[in-house]
């Protein structure tokens, strides 16, 4: 029997029809592991070394994978982990990227994403960073390779117990940071100085109250994973000698309280390099208010950001979506690094060498100088080596996720706000989240803007920044041209 045409073709329409349906359809797993070191060890985030004899909370790494199918075929997919530390060091990504796929033979590796959540008060990643005690603490490699034993585990569990699910996107807003670039009458900046001086004239950037989420739910409708977006680093506590995971032990202890234990919940650091949840004014009213409410700063911050995200649950509930687009991007993009001066070159040599001398004549100095020391040696090395090559790059890896109507891009470096702004502001999808910290340069992780850099002050001298302004536009903009062809 021959069709007619017009019914041949609806024939044809509604299998392309019922075929894209099943193309598209989200899977998801997730994994919470334990992530505590053993104690005593040397945790980072200060200049002078501190060691924790005590964990105050755990820290914790949470895994959310994401995949869309074709039918059984996987589509594309990525892999996000958040962890409680103050960086990932680019080298520790590799290692845990190789241990993975020993165990997921076939997985895309580069696909797999890990994020600090920057609490100032986790285990040191990276040798050399402090004079650290060769006995009685935890050393650098071993908490590595517990580090990377532990979540290579629970990526193997998230991947393994993928299901099918449903995701929506909500944005809300919450006071949880302050800009703490304090800009003065003389043109110069400070870096989380005093305000209340007659000199003082504003904050030199912008700030970012904006809660972004995410939320999945199984097929039998039980929420099983989050993600929140918040520009606000994890410093509260930050000169602790103790381990701790800062505000995001709150957060998920509300979570765990209103939406069940089951919820794995991913800490998404947006662009928040000159910002902090630090006040930076009117300090004695809010603490009032918090006190009222009896509770302390951290309870205060997860208050905020918990009803945020309520907010936006209570709103984006029924609109779930599990037939949509997931396309995961990655590349290596050359970013041009911030030249050294011969001034800074030759401030940083002399500073080193009075550094070391002291050092020598008291080894118990170590504890305070040996961080700076090693911070400003290494922008020694930057000058002698970009003497050899004025053209130097750093290789920072990029990643953009289209999910839907949200749009994920990821940076290595604490990026100053304005850099994230902008990509939201040109960005082609809905809702756009940038993830920060995803990797980290070996040193000088800020990245500041052209303001900053002529403010000075730390974050955004030479020695904080390897890539400087013009490297934060390039960013920039490829961010946005891999987005704009995501959306075509």
């Amino acid at each position: 029997m021959t069709l007619k045409p017009t019914l041949r073709l609806t024939l044809w329409i509604l299998l392309l029809f019922s075929t894209s349906l099943e193309a598209s359809r989200l899977y998801v797993g997730r994994a919470t592991v334990d992530i505590t070191p053993k104690l005593p060890v040397a945790v980072t985030g200060q200049f002078h070394l501190r060691i924790a004899e005590v964990a105050q909370t755990p820290l914790q790494a949470n895994i959310l994978v994401m995949e869309t199918r074709e039918g059984s075929a996987s589509a594309d997919y990525a892999v996000m982990v958040s962890c409680d530390v103050l960086y990932i060091p680019t080298d520790l990504i590799a290692i845990l990227r190789e241990s993975v796929g020993r165990q997921l033979k076939g997985l895309d590796t580069r696909k797999i994403i890990l994020n600090a959540s920057h609490t100032h008060t986790a285990p040191v990643l990276r040798e050399r960073e402090y004079a650290i005690p060769k006995t009685g603490v935890t050393q650098v490699q071993e908490y590595r390779d517990f580090f990377v034993q532990r979540v290579t585990d629970a990526i193997v569990k998230a991947w393994n117990e993928r299901e099918e699910a449903s995701v929506a996107w909500g944005l809300s807003y919450a006071v949880a940071s302050y800009n703490r670039r304090v800009s003065y009458a003389d043109g110069t900046a400070g870096m989380s100085s005093n305000a209340a001086l007659p000199e003082f004239r504003n904050f030199e950037g912008p700030e970012d109250h904006d809660i972004n989420t995410l939320f999945f739910w199984n097929r039998k409708s039980e929420l099983v994973a989050m993600v929140i977006g918040v520009a606000s680093p994890s410093q509260e506590v930050e000169g602790r000698a103790a381990v701790h995971a800062d505000y995001w032990d709150a957060v998920r202890r509300r979570v765990h309280e209103k939406y069940g234990s089951q919820v794995c919940v991913l800490a998404w650091l947006s662009a928040a390099g000159d910002l902090t949840p630090h006040i930076r004014y009117r300090k004695a009213a809010d603490d009032r208010m918090r006190e009222l409410r009896k509770l302390d700063r951290l309870d205060e911050l997860a208050r905020r950001i918990v009803n945020a995200v309520d907010e936006a649950y209570e709103t984006v509930k029924d609109d779930r979506h599990n037939d949509l687009p997931l396309i995961h991007k990655v590349e290596t993009l050359p970013l041009p690094e911030r030249l050294v001066t011969y001034r800074d070159y030759s401030e940083a040599k002399t500073s080193v060498e009075n550094a070391r001398k002291q050092i020598e004549a008291d080894p118990k100095a170590a504890d305070l100088l040996y961080r700076r020391m090693t911070w400003e040696e290494e922008t020694v090395r930057r000058y002698e080596r970009q003497q050899q090559e004025r053209k130097v790059f750093y290789p920072m890896e990029l990643h953009v996720i289209r999910l839907g109507d949200v749009a994920v891009c990821t940076n290595e470096f604490e990026l100053f706000s304005d850099f994230g702004i902008r990509i939201q502001a040109r960005s082609k999808a809905l809702q756009t989240f940038v993830v920060q910290l995803a990797g980290s340069p070996e040193w000088g992780a800020y990245l500041p803007t052209e303001k900053a850099v002529k403010g000075g002050a730390y974050s955004a001298v030479i020695h904080s920044s390897r890539v400087g302004p013009e490297g934060g536009q390039v960013l920039v903009d490829r961010t946005v041209e891999i987005i704009e062809e995501l959306w075509k």
